[in-house]
């Protein structure tokens, strides 16, 4: 008697998850028919039941709530398998245009990859004119500054030579007096 009832226990139970997986819907005829077969069985007993009817009565209900069931869900397996089929082309649709986007993005990004090549390519151009323009201006300092020494010599130099000069006239006067002294 114990098996019996948590035998039927589960049953009950799995129906019960079975009818709550299910979406919410309006009662079934079938439904409606089970509901009054349970309301005259209860109304044809006379208030005492043996053990024998009341499983037959479990197990033509359980029979029933199967059948009903069953019918159900072999409905929305051909409506799932439609739905698939419909998600299925809906995912491959929406698949391809996101390999066009995809695609669309992947050239987009070489051509950004591209100029932005240039324009680092113009940089470093600049950057060697930059450098080299400020080298030149090194250069160019370096010179200024030469030939500016070189100026400053340059005048030192000639004063030397006027110098130079100078005393090679006063020596040969000095030689000249030197001489006629004596004489």
């Amino acid at each position: 008697m114990s098996s019996l009832y948590s035998r039927s226990k589960d049953l009950s139970s799995r129906s019960r998850k079975s009818l709550s997986d299910s979406p919410p819907s309006s009662p079934s005829p079938s439904t409606k028919t089970f509901r009054q077969d349970r309301a005259s069985s209860r109304s044809d007993s006379s208030g005492v039941e043996s053990p024998s009817d009341r499983l037959s009565a479990r197990t033509s209900t359980y029979t029933r709530r199967e059948n009903r069931l069953a019918s159900l869900s072999k409905t929305e397996d051909d409506s799932t398998s439609r739905d698939y089929k419909k998600l299925y082309e809906d995912a491959l649709s929406e698949n391809e245009k996101l390999k066009s986007r995809l695609e669309d993005s992947k050239q987009e990004l070489t051509k950004i990859r591209s100029q932005l090549d240039r324009i680092a390519q113009r940089q470093d151009r600049i950057s060697e004119r930059s450098t080299v323009f400020e080298s030149e201006k090194r250069e160019k300092e370096a010179l200024e500054k030469r030939v500016s020494d070189m100026e400053e010599e340059l005048k030192v130099l000639t004063e030397l030579k006027s110098d130079n000069q100078r005393l090679k006239d006063e020596n040969g006067a000095l030689i000249r007096v030197i001489s006629k002294l004596s004489k």
